[in-house]
């Protein structure tokens, strides 16, 4: 990555503002010592998280106050007609103008969405950007999307979906990264008509390595590396795995402290149990992507903690190694360009 990278952060975003962005803030910069940030927020409410940090890292963080901040149940249309001095408004112009490469915010992901197509706006041959984070499976993890983004999709924009989120999945280790279609069933006849019409659309496009249909019950089980659905499926699925993971914790530590021979084989088995704890934690895979937009954005869950907003922050510094937004629309060009090829066959 070039010297010049930054990322501006939203640091009033989110349950807890700078008391969770700041920290996370100066970890990344520990971690990355060739990156730059830009806290956008109240100045007076930054500072105090700052302490002597600030001096330690001269040159590579400045902080660009902010008069305004979104608050988390603010509606995305009042967001984005009076909160053009917010934190959030201000981190994604940076994006926009260049100064930085990617914004990073805990705040009303609506709201985010909103400012983000307002100021962005969408890369060619893209309808509609979608949300896309990773969720732990037994395997690993698997990229899921839309997850609320798009409450309805066609059948193009599922399509879409898996273009973009194909490029974002790609690692040393996956080069062709699997893709499936959630649905009520693996059945070719099975499922809504939008649904059958995409998987056609996978099936007849050579560069997407494109599995099949996908049921709920198999969604963490890894079966494949990208699973497309729509926003408010999606939205569903990650919730309720959310849901399951805190719960599996809760349980685990209620049975593991019940009696005193339940806690003797809690301490023996504390490696384990820790490894099983982390693999399912949901602050191990916080950061959503907003795929389709022509810069980096990257959403964190609201009430992260320090932890899993570094996580979140990570997640942009990837992609802006990647330059994803060039890889998707270098991508979607040299498929336009065959499509006129084809046609003037």
């Amino acid at each position: 990555m070039a010297d010049s990278r930054c990322l501006a952060i939203d640091a009033m975003g989110g349950d807890f503002g700078p008391r969770i962005t700041v920290p996370a803030s100066l970890d990344i910069l520990r971690q990355h010592p060739y990156l730059k940030v830009v806290l956008c927020g109240d100045q007076k409410h930054i500072q105090p998280f700052l302490n002597a940090d600030k001096e330690s890292f001269a040159g590579r963080l400045s902080v660009l106050h902010c008069e305004q901040s979104v608050a988390m149940d603010e509606k995305p249309g009042s967001a984005l007609r009076n909160k053009r001095e917010s934190s959030m408004w201000k981190a994604v112009a940076l994006v926009k103008d260049g100064t930085a490469q990617a914004c990073v915010s805990a705040g009303n992901t609506g709201a985010l969405m909103a400012i983000s197509l307002f100021q962005l706006g969408t890369l060619s041959g893209i309808s509609r950007p979608a949300i896309c984070t990773r969720v732990p499976t037994s395997r690993g993890y698997t990229y899921l999307l839309d997850l609320g983004a798009n409450l309805e999709c066609t059948s193009r924009q599922l399509y879409e979906f898996a273009l973009m989120s194909s490029l974002a999945a790609i690692s040393p280790s996956t080069n062709a990264p699997s893709v499936g279609l959630l649905n009520i069933g693996v059945e070719a006849i099975k499922g809504r008509q939008e649904i059958l019409d995409a998987a056609e659309l996978l099936q007849a496009d050579p560069s997407i390595n494109y599995i099949g249909f996908v049921e709920g019950d198999a969604l963490f089980s890894g079966v494949a590396d990208i699973v497309v659905c729509d926003g408010f499926s999606g939205n569903v699925a990650l919730k309720t795995g959310e849901g399951v993971a805190k719960m599996i914790q809760g349980l685990l530590r209620q049975t593991l402290s019940e009696s005193l021979l339940a806690r003797l084989g809690a301490l023996l088995m504390k490696p384990a149990l820790k490894r099983l704890i982390n693999q399912v934690d949901p602050a191990q895979y916080n950061g959503a992507s907003l795929l389709g937009l022509r810069g980096v954005v990257v959403k964190s869950h609201g009430g992260a903690s320090v932890e899993g907003f570094a996580k979140a922050v990570e997640v942009a510094v990837v992609e802006v190694e990647k330059d994803l937004p060039i890889l998707i629309e270098s991508r979607l060009a040299d498929k336009s360009n065959q499509s006129e090829v084809f046609d003037e066959k």
